[in-house]
């Protein structure tokens, strides 16, 4: 058995899943875990099992109803645990890993056994094309500390240690499309973080997506987890002054300014 799940949740995006399934490379010892969110839109198994060409196995699970991203996501987790993974790696349908990212994650934490979750640098893209690139803080301290502005772990990019599951469970779901970031919340009181200094991922800029679509509920959640882990400090004040300056302006204009600063 390999070392590695990757943790994919599915809601009627058939073709993003190929896609991302088809991205693994065929060097890869890894095996994937599908999460159904109770689709209209049904998989269809044998093709992306077809797609699959990575050392490794596919495995599908259904919700009956659509739940939630947080809830198909604790229930890929809870069937992880009962399987005898070391590393859970994670990606969103629609998105491409590059390289041999599984590889050079999972060589990454065997190294370094004081890290609990790595993720790297991202490139987003639409339509194929690169809208801009997202460097990410290295170090542990950095990664904690610049958290209160904005997730230092880009969720389709980490994978972290089974083990980390043992100390702090699973998404929390009190803070709605923002489990990302309040997993991160929790797990940096017990573990050091980390990105890897290149780029492994590329992640699709989708105007329909959970994060853009409900984003004024995204910034709620991110403003409370502010608050419930806050202390008097720096990043903490920054972090919620501009969550709410963020609240305020159109997606579209903070697109431009990140495609801006990454040229």
């Amino acid at each position: 058995m390999n070392k590695v799940i990757l943790l994919i949740p599915h809601y009627n995006n058939p073709e993003g899943l190929k896609k991302s399934i088809s991205s693994i490379s065929s060097s890869e010892k890894i095996d994937v875990l599908i999460v159904d969110d109770g689709s209209s839109i049904k998989i269809n198994e044998e093709t992306i099992s077809n797609a699959f060409k990575a050392k490794g196995i596919v495995f599908f699970e259904y919700l009956h109803k659509n739940q939630g991203i947080e809830v198909a996501l604790n229930k890929g987790l809870e069937s992880i645990k009962k399987r005898q993974y070391t590393f859970v790696a994670r990606l969103d349908c629609g998105d491409v890993n590059l390289k041999n990212r599984f590889y050079i994650q999972e060589k990454f934490l065997e190294e370094n056994k004081e890290i609990g979750i790595v993720g790297s640098h991202v490139i987003f893209f639409k339509k194929e094309k690169t809208l801009f690139k997202l460097k990410l803080p290295l170090s542990s301290e950095k990664i904690k500390q610049k958290m209160y502005e904005n997730a230092m772990l880009i969720h389709p990019t980490i994978m972290f240690r089974t083990t980390v599951m043992d100390k702090i469970g699973v998404y929390p779901t009190q803070y709605k499309y923002a489990e990302d970031l309040a997993f991160f919340f929790k797990a940096m009181k017990k573990f050091k973080l980390s990105n890897i200094d290149d780029y492994l991922v590329a992640c699709e800029f989708n105007s329909k997506g959970l994060s853009i679509a409900n984003r004024k509920k995204q910034l709620n959640s991110r403003l409370q987890l502010i608050l419930d882990n806050f202390y008097f400090g720096y990043y903490p004040i920054k972090g919620l002054i501009k969550g709410f300056v963020l609240y305020l302006i159109p997606v579209k204009i903070i697109t431009r300014i990140k495609r801006i600063i990454s040229n």
